[in-house]
């Protein structure tokens, strides 16, 4: 497996970080490069939700494996449509206040699977979604901040 996290302070209160996450069917509004969000299902909270995510022409969905709304606040979930050779694929959000911001912190992970090749597939991967992730940290950001995010060409 390969891990890549990327973190950001963001001087908001983290009931408002979280509730920006916890929007999950809303991840559009805050991320630059998603073109398009939305649920797959009635379901808008706790682990099982999903939503679809347009990012130029791949089309994921991500499901939640994780919802724990109590400091550290964590989400997480899994994300398919990606290339195979990826194997599984994962992101795993951590907010902690800090003073009165928060300290985000989003880690990928991908399983490619025991062979050396799917291994360095792995590396690659984890490496490209650490920075759609950094962008996904920079555009939380500015959200919460009322600036508008800026796309950054940062995909998965």
């Amino acid at each position: 497996m390969s891990d890549a996290t990327r973190e950001r302070h963001i001087a908001r209160p983290v009931d408002e970080v979280w509730a920006a996450l916890a929007d999950f069917g809303a991840i559009a509004r805050w991320a630059a490069d998603v073109d398009h969000s939305c649920l797959m299902s009635d379901q808008q909270t706790g682990v099982g939700t999903a939503r679809r995510v347009q990012v130029g022409r791949l089309a994921l969905v991500e499901r939640v494996t994780t919802w724990e709304p109590d400091l550290p606040c964590t989400l997480a979930y899994d994300i398919e449509g990606l290339p195979a050779a990826l194997g599984t694929v994962s992101n795993r959000w951590v907010l902690e206040r800090v003073g009165s911001g928060t300290t985000a912190r989003v880690t990928a992970s991908v399983e490619g699977g025991p062979r050396p090749p799917l291994k360095v597939a792995a590396r690659v991967g984890a490496g490209r979604l650490a920075k759609a992730n950094e962008a996904m940290l920079q555009g939380l950001d500015r959200y919460l901040a009322g600036r508008p995010a800026t796309r950054t060409g940062a995909t998965a």
